[in-house]
């Protein structure tokens, strides 16, 4: 086990090294200036100049990465170019807002995916499995950008029209809720706090956004379900399981499902992942205030030091999140160990 942690450790630190150099050489070769997208197109030679030797971008690219380096492995990520202030500051503000739409979205991914794969196996070849394969290829296929649009639409200003106030459009939570800020994430401080009515409010302000950036996993978790019951039910110890008389159920929940859950983990650890690194869409839609949201400000004002910062905390992230799964492989299955 200490062997598997020192690895997954090395490798962490190698592809924050990778992702660190890679994103500052693209970043330099893209045009513009970020010392002119601060001031200004008006503003004087003397002014962008002293900026530029404030910030170090002055000094020849390589100086400027390896000095990067060196902060970095000390801990500081540097500050924003466009407002100064501290990149582990604005990551640490941002991030829990991503975390919690990635929770939600997840949460919704499972409670529907998993089941309608394990009904869709189970009733193979029948009306609902030709249904929730359907219903799986529609989800994968339709771009998040447009289903996001639809929902606000269908769910929030066409009931407007009618008085009805049936699901909020932007924001995390409404204005008139006040409660300390623990976790940082609203559906459980508000929780903490004892304040039903908040973390009703939370809730509501976060489905639109969940179901938004939850489809596409959820019809990839529900493939997979489905794919991994299929060859498990035809396996020759659940016809045992069934010719000894147990119950349907109990075959069904107790022994395919749990040995299908190996494929299904390591789905959900690979969509976890990704969807904290790539809710940028949902996040600009919902005005949902997050780091993809974040990290599409800071290429757009090509600010260097928030870039690298957005980019490793999505690295580590998903390093962390595999590392994870690898530890419930063992949990799922009994057969698996580490050395």
């Amino acid at each position: 086990m200490l062997r598997f942690f020192v690895d997954r450790l090395v490798r962490l630190v190698l592809v924050l090294i990778a992702i660190t150099v890679v994103s500052f050489l693209f970043m330099h070769a893209i045009p513009g200036d970020p010392v002119i997208l601060r001031l200004g197109e008006h503003a004087s030679p003397q002014e962008a100049a002293h900026l530029r030797a404030q910030l170090g971008l002055d000094r020849p690219w390589f100086v400027q990465l390896a000095l990067y380096l060196v902060a970095v492995a000390h801990g500081d990520l540097g500050a924003s170019v466009f407002d100064a202030q501290p990149v582990s500051l604005k990551l640490a503000q941002y991030f829990p807002a991503t975390l919690e739409l990635t929770l939600g979205a997840m949460l919704f991914a499972v409670i529907v995916g998993v089941p309608a794969g394990v009904v869709a196996a189970v009733r193979h070849r029948h009306a609902i499995d030709a249904l929730t394969m359907s219903a799986v290829l529609l989800g994968v296929s339709i771009p998040v950008f447009w289903l996001g649009w639809m929902l606000v639409y269908a769910f929030a200003v066409v009931p407007s029209h009618f008085g009805l106030n049936l699901f909020p459009i932007s924001g995390r939570i409404s204005l008139n809720y006040m409660f300390p800020a623990r976790t940082h994430l609203v559906v459980i401080d508000a929780l903490l706090a004892g304040n039903g009515a908040a973390a009703a409010d939370a809730l509501w302000h976060l489905i639109l956004p969940a179901v938004t950036l939850g489809t596409i996993p959820l019809a990839i978790i529900a493939k997979i379900t489905r794919s991994g019951m299929l060859d498990v039910l035809s396996s020759d110890y659940i016809r045992t399981a069934r010719a000894k008389g147990l119950d349907g159920r109990s075959v069904i929940l107790k022994h395919a499902l749990r040995n299908a859950l190996i494929p299904i983990i390591t789905i959900l650890g690979l969509q976890t992942g990704l969807l904290l690194g790539g809710a940028v869409l949902t996040e600009s839609i919902f005005a949902w205030p997050g780091v993809g949201r974040l990290a599409f400000e800071a290429i757009s004002n090509r600010d260097m030091p928030l870039i690298n910062g957005c980019l490793l905390l999505f690295a580590a992230v998903f390093v962390v999140v595999n590392t994870a799964v690898d530890l419930l492989y063992a949990a799922a299955n009994p057969r698996i160990r580490f050395s």
